[in-house]
């Protein structure tokens, strides 16, 4: 016997767009506040500006060798790899003089991921995903650089935003605070969301410390923590991330296709 398909209410529609869409829910909006630190762990200000005047000088190096690869400055190493090597033991020098920096943490997270790629918490991948117009620095690290990076940055970026997220969703942020919060997030997310894409390819596995949570996880968890990295990250100012964030959440991709399932059988007069 055949029933008549009782028709969506706007409420049921509501629910799984709620479900579908991680946006499309409630949230505290990020209070900005000029007046506070910029750094809510470098509270004095000479402090402050003593840190973050030799952070700007290794990140202007950074910029100068990214220029060099374009062609746009003439280069003055025949690789890039060596001075990008020494930025980086510059910010270890800066991070471990000052650990509760968060802002050198996700610098040092975003070169690391520069000269290894995205792709290096996953071995043996066929096809590695890449990030577009990028290409990793160093061509041949061991199996040993490659986990001790990869356990860096997913510590750095842990410990960013870990040192900077607000007590409770209502307290008020530095205009710094907010955009450092956001860049680690979104670092992260993209990192876990091609992580995800690494895992796929047949023969692929982690390489990643067993002490790091992320060890256990499988493609789905990694899909899930991207779209919850990209919906923060957007949350903080991130509009990239805000759009990402429901493309790379696997929830949605499965309740898109419930919608339109069920709205087919509706229309088909079919349950």
């Amino acid at each position: 016997m055949t029933t008549m398909a009782l028709p969506l209410t706007q409420h049921d529609l509501s629910i799984l767009e709620k479900i579908k869409d991680p946006e499309s829910g409630p949230s505290a909006p990020v209070l900005i506040d000029s007046s506070l630190p910029r750094d809510p762990n470098v509270t004095n200000d000479e402090t402050y500006n003593r840190i973050s005047q030799i952070e700007r000088s290794i990140i202007s190096s950074i910029q100068t060798i990214e220029l060099q690869i374009a062609g746009l400055k003439p280069q003055t190493s025949e690789s890039p790899l060596s001075p990008y090597l020494e930025c980086v033991r510059q910010l270890d020098e800066l991070i471990d003089e000052y650990p509760n920096y968060a802002s050198a943490r996700n610098n040092r997270a975003q070169a690391l991921r520069r000269i290894y790629g995205d792709s290096l918490l996953v071995t043996n991948p066929t096809s590695p995903p890449s990030l577009e117009n990028t290409s990793v620095l160093d061509t041949s690290p061991s199996e040993t650089t490659l986990l001790s990076a990869s356990t860096t940055i997913l510590s750095d970026l842990s410990t960013a935003i870990s040192l900077l997220t607000p007590s409770t969703p209502f307290s008020p942020l530095s205009p710094q605070t907010a955009k450092t919060l956001s860049q680690a997030y979104t670092q992260r997310g993209a990192l876990y969301h091609l992580t995800a894409k690494s895992l796929a390819i047949n023969g692929a596995k982690l390489r990643i410390s067993e002490s790091r949570k992320e060890a256990g996880w499988k493609t789905v968890q990694f899909e899930e923590a991207a779209s919850r990295d990209f919906m923060v990250g957007g949350r903080f100012g991130n509009e990239i991330a805000k759009a990402l964030a429901v493309a790379a959440n696997p929830t949605a991709k499965l309740c898109g296709e419930m919608v339109k399932e069920a709205m087919r059988k509706e229309y088909a007069g079919t349950t």
